[in-house]
């Protein structure tokens, strides 16, 4: 059977077969049959012609279309075609009238310079002409002189200005130099107009000119074109002068060169640079040599923005007294405001005492609100409780019935007289058996505080904090007070307050107790509160709640310090922060700079003499961290307070806030212990505080604190040596024996002899040798000690000169520990 089995070969329709011969390796070939496919070319009739028009591609014959083409694209693409052209018909419509609107705006430039120029022109002759005319007049003004003063001269002779005609070869010159000037001002003109690429680039060398050099420039070929002078006014400024001014600054308060300062410094014998600082009375010198006008003034000059303001008595309003609780420790004074307030103070107080001052508001049943102060009793308070004092209207001086006046007592009699503040005495604890209120008003007449029943103008009352006895007599007794002084304040102005207690709260950052005094204090202000500065994030009250503003006589919570003030600093309110940061600034350089003063010697004798005495003074370093600022500065007065001239305590660091790395890292320095006070170390502080061996006491009562610093620092005092006299001996005979020396044969008068004590040899009652027994026998035995009555041998260590009469002392060293009182 064949290949093709009888059937038609496949093939490709249209297609044109052939043969290739193929090629194979040993000389093998076969023949191949190849179908090549005819390409399709379509050639247009000649009688055919192009469709045109919107509506002839797509009704035309199709034949008369490329081949593949629908009526929809050939649609398509027409339409294309047309908005080609109606696109390119706009654009040249549009082309046109920007170049006709550009042409008339040249047109329109160019007929404003030519107005400008002709104006310039006319101005320019016209001031020529009048310049003329002034020639003129002045000229014939000296002719009319000169003929004045010869009369007898020829009038011929005299010249007759401006009487012949310029000849034509100086009217073409002068016109020659009047267009080479007026071409020379356009460009002067045109070239004083600042660029951006000339501002960018920089001319002369890459200096830039500013605008307003620019125009001083064209100023002044203006005027020089003008005839008018060159030179421009002098400017006398007022220039503030500080203690020290750097040469550039003094040049830029003057608005003068640097050079020319500098010059007239070295002029004046003074070889400085721009960055040098000159002293006052040096610039001043140059100021006025400059011919301006100096004003001094000082760094203190920034706390003038919160000078004191006197209010206008219009403005004036009532506000509520500020009544500071005072008296001796524990003679009832929390438990009293505790009574009065409703609310159990004393219980969150360590010890029963109170260790901060408390700031609280109360409403009495008739509606009046009364600011209350409670302040320690205790004596290392007295700078709080001083405080206190400063800050308040009324004072309520607690004193206990059972106990009578006491020394914090009178502390706090002194503080109110010192401020000026009346007085209310509240006899206290009356309802207690031993009471005796007559012994406490007899008690205070000692110290001039003359009471009601004593016939005096100060009022008394007897309370009882217990039982509630006589509160409502003491705050009758308030009240009446607060109205005999009509306190008032204005409300609507910045705020002005006091730091009753500051600390540091780990959740909230530096907390400020603020009593406002004047004004109203809002949330948002920006103040100002001794070395530090802020801004009021939030207000709280007495009763821990959020409140917008503090009027007068408010104590409230301030949050938004930058670092924990001093408590007794006062509160001002600034304009800006920048106001408030400079203010800041300066008085924490100013402290910085007394207080470096404060330690340093004067001379270098002074400082010799120091050292001197610091050689023989021990001392304790200690390092103090506190809750609040108030109980830090008085446990450092009080450590101030403990020592003699043999030991002292030294506070190292005082602070507020837990106790960190840094502290034991110099307490472990130093060799301190760390006194905490309320506060506690924080975990990375107690291992390294193990590890490294440093000691951390915590104390919750200031008591205990003061008793323990106390004890150690008796412990550094050296044992005081006592004598006990035990006996004496009278020497009868003096013996040599052979390989022990002299030999004193003595009589025991008195006392005992015995061989570990110390002896001194008295001749006529004058001590002529102190030492010790080499030996002490009784007949040939060495003993331990003679009885008084009986005779023995005493050999001196290192000591052979006695002698029959001289008497032996014998006594007893004994060490006793000495305490600081």
């Amino acid at each position: 059977m064949s290949d093709s089995d009888g059937r038609k070969t496949l093939g490709l329709g249209g297609s044109r077969p052939s043969n290739v011969k193929q090629s194979f390796s040993h000389g093998r070939t076969k023949n191949v049959v190849v179908e090549t496919k005819r390409k399709r070319v379509v050639v247009p009739k000649p009688g055919g012609q192009k469709p045109t028009g919107p509506g002839a591609g797509p009704v035309g014959d199709p034949s008369k279309r490329p081949a593949g083409i629908t009526d929809a694209e050939m649609e398509r693409r027409l339409k294309a075609v047309q908005a080609a052209k109606a696109r390119e018909v706009e654009e040249a419509a549009a082309r046109a009238a920007e170049e006709k609107a550009r042409a008339e705006d040249r047109e329109r430039r160019r007929a404003e310079i030519e107005a400008k120029e002709q104006e310039d022109r006319e101005r320019e002759e016209s001031l020529k002409a009048k310049a003329e005319e002034e020639e003129r007049a002045k000229q014939e003004a000296v002719a009319a002189a000169q003929a004045a003063a010869a009369p007898s001269e020829p009038v011929a002779a005299r010249p007759t200005p401006n009487k012949a005609a310029p000849a034509p070869a100086a009217r073409k010159t002068e016109r020659d130099r009047e267009e080479t000037n007026k071409k020379n001002r356009t460009d002067d003109r045109r070239s004083g107009k600042l660029t951006v690429n000339q501002a960018l680039a920089g001319r002369e060398g890459g200096r830039q000119r500013s605008m307003a050099q620019m125009k001083r420039k064209q100023e002044r070929a203006r005027q020089k074109a003008m005839g008018g002078t060159v030179e421009r006014e002098k400017i006398i400024r007022n220039v503030n002068l500080p203690p020290a001014i750097v040469v550039s600054e003094l040049a830029a308060r003057m608005a003068e060169k640097t050079g020319a300062v500098v010059k007239a410094l070295m002029t004046n014998g003074m070889m400085v640079t721009q960055n040098e600082t000159i002293d006052a009375d040096t610039a001043e010198l140059i100021i006025e040599e400059f011919g301006h006008k100096v004003v001094r003034v000082s760094d203190a000059d920034v706390e003038d923005v919160i000078k004191e303001i006197k209010d206008d008595p219009k403005d004036l309003k009532p506000r509520p007294p500020v009544i500071t609780i005072m008296g001796h420790v524990d003679h009832g004074k929390t438990s009293l405001l505790d009574a009065i307030r409703n609310a159990k103070v004393v219980a969150g107080e360590a010890g029963g005492i109170t260790q901060h001052i408390g700031a609280y508001q109360v409403t009495t049943d008739g509606g009046q609100v009364l600011s209350f102060l409670d302040t320690p009793g205790h004596a290392a308070f007295t700078s709080m409780r001083s405080r206190g004092a400063q800050v308040t209207d009324i004072v309520v001086l607690v004193v206990a019935a059972d106990d009578a006046v006491m020394p914090q007592t009178i502390e706090a009699i002194a503080h109110a007289k010192a401020a000026n503040v009346p007085m209310i005495v509240a006899i206290n604890k009356i309802d207690k058996p031993a009471a005796n209120a007559d012994k406490v008003r007899t008690d205070l007449l000692q110290h001039e505080v003359i009471v009601e029943k004593m016939s005096g103008e100060v009022q008394d009352v007897e309370v009882s904090a217990t039982t509630g006895q006589g509160l409502d007599q003491l705050l009758e007794a308030i009240a009446l007070q607060a109205e005999l002084l009509e306190l008032k304040a204005n409300p609507d102005r910045a705020a002005v307050g006091a730091v009753i207690e500051a600390q540091l709260d780990v959740g909230r950052g530096p907390v400020a107790t603020v009593l406002v005094q004047n004004g109203t204090l809002r949330q948002g202000d920006i103040f100002v509160v001794g070395e530090q500065y802020g801004k009021v994030r939030a207000l709280i009250d007495d009763q821990g709640n959020r409140v917008k503003e503090a009027g007068p006589s408010v104590p409230v919570e301030v949050l938004g310090l930058n670092g924990t003030p001093e408590a007794g600093d006062v509160l001002n309110v600034t304009d800006t922060e920048a106001q408030a940061r400079e203010i800041a600034d300066y008085r924490e350089k100013a402290a910085k700079d007394k207080r470096a003063a404060a330690g340093a010697a004067t001379t270098l004798e002074q400082l010799m003499a120091n050292a001197k005495a610091d050689e023989d003074v021990s001392e304790l370093p200690i390092l103090v961290k506190a809750d609040v600022q108030g109980s830090a500065e008085a446990i450092v007065q009080a450590m101030e307070k403990i020592g003699n001239d043999e030991v002292r305590v030294r506070v190292l660091h005082s602070g507020v806030g837990a106790i960190t790395e840094t502290d034991v890292g110099l307490a472990e320095a130093s060799g301190a212990p760390i006194m905490g006070f309320n506060v506690r170390a924080n975990a990375s502080a107690r291992n390294t505080a193990n590890q490294k061996g440093v000691e951390i006491r915590y104390y919750s009562v200031i008591y205990d604190l003061v008793d323990d610093v106390k004890a150690a620092a008796s412990g550094l005092l050296s044992n005081e040596i006592k004598e006990n006299f035990i006996g004496y001996a009278n020497i009868k005979e003096v013996f040599k024996v052979t390989g022990v020396g002299k030999v004193a044969g003595c009589l025991v008068t008195e006392g005992v002899a015995r061989r570990s004590a110390g002896v001194r040899l008295l001749r006529d009652n004058v001590v002529i040798h102190e030492g010790t027994l080499k030996t002490l026998k009784r007949f040939k035995d060495e003993v331990p000690e003679v009885q008084s009555g009986q005779e023995c041998g005493m050999a001196f260590e290192n000591y052979d000169d006695i002698r029959p009469d001289d008497v032996i002392e014998i006594f007893e060293r004994e060490e006793v520990t000495r305490t600081l009182s």
